[in-house]
Parts: structure tokens; sequence; C-alpha cells
């Protein structure tokens, strides 16, 4: 499970250039300080998306052998990157081999035409394919279909190579492909969970998950062996699983990834070795036991200093809750900002044990959490470019509760937002200057906390009821993975507040009762900004879009926590009771873990019918014109580090060096040609 970046943006939107009262800034701390205002974070925005430089600090002070460890784990994630391009739609890399061909050989085109072609090319890497991160709805091109094929034939004459299925000429590739770029209404949706009465979920959403004209009807009575990691495609009327491994569905991509992890291995320490030879068994079987063996060891490695996630993970893309969307993430732990996420994990168990749900749904002995903050050297596939601030792993519920989780927070993606994100923005969506105010004084130690407690404790904590069998995802399907995100940000909110922090030095007494407020107060605001990502939806689909709106909407319909509140023609939804929103927290939590822990799928869907999915448009509309005044990014797409490796005469690796490319075409069109 993950925590996006989605209520970081709101949080840094209302707080941005402000400082957290901290004791005397050090030394070092103001040379920090100094060098990151020195650095360029925001590169460009693309319509309502900002492009943002990432930096890996202290990677330059690492051993060679952690150097060259990170190079080959780096590798590993540029070459299972199509993998997710083809998962998000069956023409992904088609449209891309069209785009990038114009943008790497545009001489010549049309110079309004080329630009356009920028734009959405911009667009389609930041989104990974044609369709919003967010929002799930496809975007497309703002010219006639005659300019853009002009434009890609000059791109050819300038000696761009396009590949063509065989038999087919470029012509009939751009017409076959025309209604993808160009008519909203071919394919709307990548991910549609909530397609209307009478609609099916899996027909109506635009994924290649599934092939074939596979329905939910299909399924009934059969028994999927490969859920996570294959495709299930309909051929001659029979239900086949393309499996994701070596001589398998992928196979070219997922041979190339194996290669780069077993070059890996000698450079790991023994716990990280031997994780990393159960991910490349797992990924030449592709045998559900063999991906068990290998979760177990990656979380039985508590303490190597760099590490990846690398396969097949969330499944927020599936709308039934139950295939794997590809990802990697490289890094390495930041020991300097470790200190306050570690003191949480080994507290864990008391955290549990005063949890606010049926005891019997607590963990009797909560089990191996290992908890980090880390610096990320890439992401790709579901992680990247858009990518999480926060990680907790593996999300199978039977290894968690038996051998425990890792979580982590990324340090540096959480750093490049804050500077990247305009200033000026304190007032908009605050009731008043004390709201203000608070969010400008706490904001990001309240954000960092909370994102810490969402992923060791939230996701890391409770357990299904004696005699539950099967797992929560496949029972809860479509509305699993925004259950389990409330039931996070629940844990997070319900604790934040607790007394326990103080009393473990994790915040300042003094300031103790202004985090926790100032957390509630922009948490709730999140329920009207995060509309601004929904500019031509009728409903949410985005798994944490709907878990906070059902926690707001839930509050302000069962307690008298929040008002909602009109000034000069503007809403605010205001926080007048903090202590009648902990223990309306508290509820909703007890009544959300017991839909989890006994499976209730009738209950969940029901929650989030009522409070989660559905907005007023109007209140929508209201909010797009509110930001676009102040032109707000609506999300952040990250330019990755570079790494470069030097060496000898022989060949050996003497040196990894690291470098800041500050533009995306570059990078993407780089990525490209390493996996062509």
């Amino acid at each position: 499970m993950r925590y996006g970046l989605l209520l970081l943006a709101l949080t840094i939107m209302l707080t941005a250039s402000c400082s957290t009262p901290a004791p005397a800034t050090t030394e070092k701390a103001a040379t920090t300080e100094k060098a990151a205002a020195a650095r360029k974070y925001l590169l460009e925005m693309v319509d309502d998306a900002a492009v943002v430089q990432l930096y890996a600090d202290g990677f330059d002070k690492l051993p060679l052998r952690d150097k060259t460890l990170l190079w080959h784990l780096y590798q590993a994630a540029i070459a299972g990157r199509d993998i997710y391009y083809d998962q998000r739609h069956r023409n992904a890399l088609e449209m891309r081999a069209i785009i990038e061909a114009v943008v790497s050989h545009g001489q010549g085109v049309d110079a309004a035409a080329l630009d356009e072609i920028r734009r959405y090319t911009k667009l389609f890497w930041l989104n990974t394919g044609p369709y919003h991160n967010l929002t799930a709805r496809k975007f497309v091109l703002s010219m006639t279909p005659a300019a853009f094929n002009a434009a890609v034939m000059k791109s050819v004459s300038n000696g761009a190579t396009i590949p063509t299925a065989a038999g087919e000429s470029l012509d009939a590739m751009l017409a076959r492909l025309q209604p993808m770029f160009f008519d909203p209404n071919v394919d709307p949706i990548v991910t549609n969970k909530a397609p209307g009465a009478g609609r099916d979920i899996l027909s109506a959403s635009a994924n290649n998950l599934y092939a074939g004209g596979v329905t939910l009807a299909d399924l009934k009575g059969f028994k999927e062996k490969y859920g996570l990691n294959s495709r299930l495609v309909k051929r001659d009327g029979k239900l086949v699983e393309e499996v994701y491994k070596v001589g398998g569905r992928y196979s070219k991509e997922i041979s190339a990834i194996v290669g780069h992890l077993e070059a890996a291995v000698p450079f790991a320490n023994e716990a990280m070795a031997t994780a990393l030879r159960a991910l490349i068994q797992f990924y030449r079987s592709g045998e559900t036991a063999d991906r068990v063996k290998y979760d177990i060891a990656w979380v039985a490695d508590k303490a190597s200093s760099v590490d990846t996630i690398n396969g097949f993970i969330e499944v927020y893309m599936d709308p039934r809750g139950i295939k794997g969307a590809w990802e990697s993430l490289v890094f390495y732990v930041n020991p300097e900002k470790a200190e306050r996420i570690k003191a949480l994990g080994g507290q864990a168990q008391w955290f549990e044990d005063h949890m606010p749900f049926d005891p019997r749904f607590r963990k009797p002995n909560v089990t191996g959490i290992v908890a980090n903050a880390i610096d990320v050297i890439i992401e790709t596939g579901d992680s990247g470019p858009v990518t999480p601030i926060g990680i907790n792993l593996p999300n199978d519920e039977q290894i968690r509760e038996r051998y425990g989780s890792k979580s982590v927070s990324l340090t540096n993606v959480t750093e490049a937002y804050n500077e990247s994100t305009p200033a000026g923005m304190h007032s908009e969506f605050a009731w008043d200057a004390a709201e203000a105010n608070r969010s400008r004084r706490f904001r990001s130690v309240s954000d960092e906390l909370h994102t810490e407690l969402h992923e060791v404790l939230g996701h890391a904590s409770g357990r299904q009821a004696p005699g539950f069998k099967g797992s929560p995802d496949e029972v809860i399907k479509e509305h699993y993975s925004a259950l389990e995100e409330a039931r996070a940000d629940l844990i997070a909110l319900y604790y934040i507040g607790d007394p326990k922090l103080a009393e473990l030095g994790i915040v300042p007494a003094a300031d103790h009762e202004n985090i926790a407020r100032a957390q509630y107060d922009y948490y709730t605001r999140n329920a009207i900004m995060q509309l601004r990502r929904a500019r031509e939806a009728t409903h949410l689909e985005e798994a944490h879009m709907r878990n906070r709106q059902m926690i707001v909407h839930w509050l302000m319909a069962n307690t008298k926590a929040i008002e909602e509140r009109h000034r000069d023609g503007k809403t605010f939804y205001v926080v007048v009771d903090t202590k009648a929103y902990r223990e309306g927290v508290g509820r909703l939590l007890a009544d959300v873990q017991r839909i989890k822990s006994e499976g209730d799928a009738a209950a969940a869907a029901k929650l989030f019918d009522s409070y989660g999915i559905r907005f007023d448009p109007k209140l929508r509309d209201e909010v797009v014109k509110r930001v676009d005044a102040l032109k707000l990014p609506s999300y952040t797409g990250f330019v990755m580090p570079k790494l470069t490796p030097v060496t000898d005469s022989s060949g050996k690796i003497t040196d990894v060096t690291i470098s800041y490319p500050q533009d995306l075409t570059m990078q993407m069109l780089e990525y490209a040609s390493m996996t062509r």
C-alpha cells in the first residue's frame, strides 16, 4: 500500500515557503537550506501538471559497493518500464512510439502542431499513457488528425523509425489509432469502478489487464491461479491466464529485469542477495509460492542500506482490485531522517493494543515492522514519474500478520514537492487567519508525521477475524483499495492527537495540540481541494481520493466536528471541535476495521456509495476557478536523477556518478532508447 502525493499537495499549497517550529537552526541545516534554495526544482508546467527535479543528496558519499548495487537496480527499473505502459492500455506503446518520433525528429514540422504534440507527449509521459493519473479519464490531442498525420510523416522523412504491425502501413496504423488520440469517448476511462446501473466494471474499463471481452459474469466459477501477475483473456469462450514471467507475457522485459538483478546480487549483503534471488525465481516461474518466498525474504532483510521494490505490486488499476501493476523503486536509507519513523515502529505494539476497534481485530503480537526514511534514485512504472510519498509492503495480509512489513517515507520526494510548490497560497481555503497561520507554522511536521503514522501503524495494523478464510481484497473487491487507504488514514488521524507521541518525544509537547489541529484542518480542506483534479469527471475513481472524501463527508454527517461555511461565494470546510473530530475518527475506524476483518463487502459498498464517490459538480467548478486563479498544479511528476557508471579499461566499474537532467523530454527519450 502507498500514501500518495494528493494530500501532500494540499498541505504544501496552503503552507509553502513557511518554517516549522524547531530548535535553533544548526550550521549544517543552514547550509542545506542554502543549497536547496540554489537548486532548480520546478522545471515547467504542462497544463495543470508540474514537472519537478528530484535530488538524491548523499549518493556521492556512499561506498562503491552500494553505488554499484544501485546502478544495477536502476537499470532493472528502466528495463521494466514498458510493462506498465502496456498494462495501462493495449495501444499505449504504439502511441508513445509515434509521438516520441515526432518530438525527437521535429525539424520542419509546423510550429503550432509541434507545440501541441510536445504538450500531449509530456502529459503522456507523466501519466504513463493517455489517462490522467488521478481522474482515470483520457486526455486527447487538440489539433486535427490531418495536421497530426502530417507531423508524423515529416518526422519519418527526417529519419524517425516507427514500428508497425506485420502487413500494416503507417497510414493504416494512424487511422487505427486515431480514436485513441482524438476521441475522448473511445475507451474513456482506464479504471471504472462505478460505470452505472447495468454496466460491467471490466468492460467499462480501458486498461489491458483483461482482454477478449472478459466480464464479471465470466468469472463466476472460475478459479484464478495467478491473480496478481497475469492478464486474463477470453479465447474461444474460455478464460486463459497469460502469466507475467520469463517465457510468458512480458518475457522480453522480465528477462532484461532478471539480467540486471543477477548482476546486482554480488554487490548485495546476504539478506538482500537472498531476497533478490527469490525475486529472480518468481520472475522465472510466475508461481504464487515463489512470490510468497520473495515477500518473506524481502521483509526479513531489515538492515540493508540499499533496497528496491520491483514487481507487480499495487492493485489500484484493476477495478476488481486483484491484478498487480508493475512498478520499481530504487533507494537508499537516509539515516539522518529515520529517527522518528523508527521510533514509531519500535512502539507499534503499544499503538496496536490501544486501537479504538474490537480487540478481536488487534494483533496480539506485532511482528517485524521495519520503518525507514529513504532517498529515491529512480521510480518507474506505477510509481513514477507521479510518485507516492510513503509505502508499506507487502500487501499480502497473511504475510503481514505472520512476518511483518516494511514502511518507508520518501524524504527527497517530499522535499522536492515542498521546494517546488508556489508560495502565497496560505489563505485561499483556510477560513481565517488563525487557521492559515497554524498551517504556516506546523504543516511540515504535521504532514510528515501523518504519512509516517499512515504507513508504519496504519497499513501494518489489525488482523482478520478468527475463522476468516481467504483474502479481504478478494472478498471486498472493487472497494478494498479505498477501504484500506481509509483505514490507514483514520489510524493516522486518530493517533496524531494522542499524548503518547509527546511522551515518546516524537513531537514537542508544547506544539502537539497545534500539530494535530493543523492536520485536521488541512485533511478536511482536502475534501474540497481534491475536486480540482476531477475537472471533467462525474464521480471519483482513484482510491485515495475516494477514501479522503468518504472520511470527511462521514464526519460531517455523523459528528459536529466540521461546519460547511460560505463567504463571498466561496465554500469552506471548517473544523470547529477537535475532540469530536478525533472521537468521530475512532468510531469510523472501528467500523472500517470490522468491515475489513469480517470481509463485509456490502457494508464497504454502502459506505463509499454514501460518502466517497459522488460530488457536487457546482462545488467542483467553484474549486477549479479558485485554484486556476492561483495557478496551482493539480499533480506533479518528477524528473529522476541519472546514474552513470565509470569503468576502467577492463570494463570494471570504478565509480558511479549522479547527475540531474532537469529535462523531462531528454530523460524520457533516453529511457525509451534503453529498452528498444
